[in-house]
């Protein structure tokens, strides 16, 4: 996994303490935190219906103390944000193009050294999905990682980790639970949650 903001000691330190301060000046309760057995897991970011969830997922992540790396579309990586992208931990997925995303996912987790928590949006858009990608699931599946449930609620201002799951290999009843935890939760734009 290459350098991020999130293994800058002096700026991983620096942006903690603004990224605490700003949700709590702003109202938002940070719940959770990061179970011993999760230092490698992949965190399920939902409900994804804003720009606005980058920049508060990132603080959150400060504020957390992870070290998170997320996927983005590939867009957001052109010239001359590229650098700045990688740095805030993304990694580019191209939509368009057919590749081995999830076996390579897997293989970085397993093989990273130390602690690395590798973000995905289920919804695969900021728009209104009535179905998940499950790249997600099979990328923990395949590094042999938990999932964490991790949740940002514009409506109640509360984001934070939730309980760790197990995928068990059987997609179909896991995605039921999985989707009963997020029911509660609205994301900044309540119409495409």
């Amino acid at each position: 996994m290459h350098r991020t903001i999130f293994t800058t000691p002096v700026v991983n330190t620096l942006l903690r303490g603004l990224s605490v301060a700003f949700l709590k000046l702003t109202g938002w309760k940070v719940e959770g935190a990061l179970p011993p057995e999760a230092t490698k897991a992949v965190l399920i970011a939902a409900p994804h219906t804003s720009n606005w969830d980058l920049p508060y997922t990132l603080m959150v992540a400060f504020a957390l103390r992870l070290n998170i790396y997320w996927m983005g579309k590939d867009s957001i990586f052109k010239p001359p944000f590229r650098g700045i992208m990688m740095w805030l931990g993304g990694i580019a997925v191209n939509r368009e193009q057919s590749t081995n995303l999830v076996a390579a996912s897997a293989l970085a987790i397993e093989q990273a050294d130390g602690m690395v928590q590798l973000i995905v949006p289920p919804e695969g858009t900021r728009s209104k999905a009535t179905y998940w990608k499950t790249g997600f699931y099979y990328i923990a599946l395949g590094a042999k990682v938990p999932i964490i449930m991790a949740y940002m609620d514009f409506a109640h201002k509360r984001t934070g980790l939730g309980p760790l799951f197990y995928p068990s290999g059987d997609i179909d009843k896991d995605m039921v639970a999985i989707k009963a935890f997020y029911a509660p939760f609205t994301g900044k734009h309540a119409d495409r949650t």
